[in-house]
């Protein structure tokens, strides 16, 4: 059977002899065929996009993650790309897929990111795709597999428009996003040194709306783990507060807790306490998601844990943060000790100018295109994401994908209908960079 490129490319041929569906004042020659070539690709893109979100690729589902990247293969293969699968056994990941395309050497090297995995693992039932008019539900739908298929819609109409050839582009299609496997540094290895390779990053989850306008996104937060220990001396509960007793574990943690809320504070941070637990025992399970604890109302709790997360948005906010954490924590109430174990998930992506320059030739296409100027999102709105990885090396935007509602929930959704407005705008942007010496 020919492949959905082969289809596609066929439909866009003869939409191409026919003349534009559409020409806004402001696009090229060119970037009226990408235009007109997303249009003709459309139901096409649906077809595929459907066989992804059928297949499930829950992080953990490794077989399941594989199967899409051997599903994406052929396409970016079909466009000219060199594509290779990077298996992540150390991991305990399935891999990323990782595309890449040589062209002049002249123009922006551009970076483009999405995932394959979601958080809908394979016993989970919420299940398949539906389609009703114009919105799509299904596992993944939007997160991410709406925003992969931004990704070939809008390559796909480059190639159509003979603007592909010249772009010197890389697709890196992480298969653990949605839990990044661990060591970090063998996880992200393949992603930072693409970044270090770019000129530019896009990103391409989901994206951003208010009020029902497209909003543009140049900054995200990083995630940050925290453990914290606390041991006490432990005694009859008459003895607590005393000097010989001390004030116990639980009050320590407690102290702690209390004084991250009221010292902590400043914008653009958030900070949690996800989990808790003190006794006579308390301790974490392997995955640190479930705690157990055991103790007697008339004992004076000798052991105390924590777990939570912090936010930044920037590099220099998490040492700050991190620093009054420790001091905090440093601070113990009589017969008490405690330590704190930090951990960097995701780094921040911080608001750079040259982000918001990007931004702002984004916004010179949607002029062009005959869209609305795209707003700056606040960041506190935005989750950490896979391009905060790139952020130190290179400009870039996130929320190329599609819209939609309800990620990583059951009933997920999909507007079908910005599958063509991304891809256009990715595709247009593109095109431009490849133009645009380095």
């Amino acid at each position: 059977m020919p492949s959905i490129t082969r289809l596609a490319c066929a439909a866009i041929s003869c939409l191409l002899l026919a003349g534009p569906a559409w020409a806004a004042d402001g696009l090229s020659p060119q970037e009226r065929k990408i235009s007109a070539a997303v249009d003709a690709g459309y139901e096409n893109d649906i077809a595929m996009l459907a066989r992804l979100v059928e297949q499930n690729s829950g992080t953990y589902n490794l077989a399941g993650v594989e199967a899409i990247a051997r599903m994406l293969k052929p396409e970016f293969e079909a466009l000219g790309f060199r594509v290779q699968w990077k298996p992540m056994t150390q991991t305990k990941r399935a891999g990323h897929l990782v595309a890449t395309h040589a062209g002049s050497g002249k123009g922006k090297r551009i970076l483009l990111i999405g995932h394959l995995d979601t958080v809908f693992e394979a016993d989970s039932p919420f299940k398949g795709f539906k389609r009703e008019g114009e919105r799509a539900i299904g596992p993944g739908v939007g997160d991410d597999k709406g925003g992969d298929m931004v990704i070939l819609a809008a390559l796909r109409a480059m190639q159509a428009a003979g603007t592909l050839r010249d772009a010197d582009i890389e697709v890196v299609l992480t298969g653990d996003e949605e839990d990044v496997g661990s060591p970090l540094d063998i996880a992200r290895a393949d992603l930072i040194a693409a970044g270090k390779r770019a000129d530019v990053a896009l990103d391409f989850e989901n994206l951003s709306q208010q009020d029902g306008r497209d909003i543009g996104s140049i900054a995200r937060r990083s995630s940050n783990i925290w453990t914290l220990t606390v041991s006490g001396k432990s005694g009859h509960s008459s003895g607590i507060f005393s000097e010989s007793q001390g004030d116990g574990a639980i009050f320590e943690l407690a102290r702690i807790i209390a004084a991250f809320r009221s010292e902590l504070p400043e914008p653009n941070l958030t900070f949690n306490v996800g989990l808790i637990g003190g006794g006579q025992e308390a301790a974490f399970d392997a995955s640190k998601s479930r705690v157990s604890a055991s103790g007697k109302d008339n004992i004076i709790p000798p052991v105390a844990v924590a777990r939570g997360d912090f936010r930044t948005l920037s590099v220099e906010q998490t040492k700050r943060v991190r620093e009054k954490m420790q001091a905090i924590v440093a601070r113990h109430l009589p017969k008490t000790d405690a330590t704190i174990e930090i951990e960097e998930h995701y780094p921040p992506m911080a608001p750079t100018a040259g982000n918001r320059a990007l931004l702002a030739k984004l916004n010179d296409v949607n002029r062009d295109l005959g869209l609305p100027a795209m707003a700056e999102l606040d960041p506190l709105k935005r989750g950490a994401g896979d391009i905060s990885f790139v952020a130190a090396d290179t400009d870039g935007l996130i929320g190329m994908g599609v819209s939609g509602s309800g990620s990583h929930a059951p009933g997920e959704t999909a507007d079908l209908d910005s599958i063509k407005r991304q891809a256009k705008r990715a595709a247009i942007l593109m095109h431009r960079l490849a133009q645009t010496p380095r």
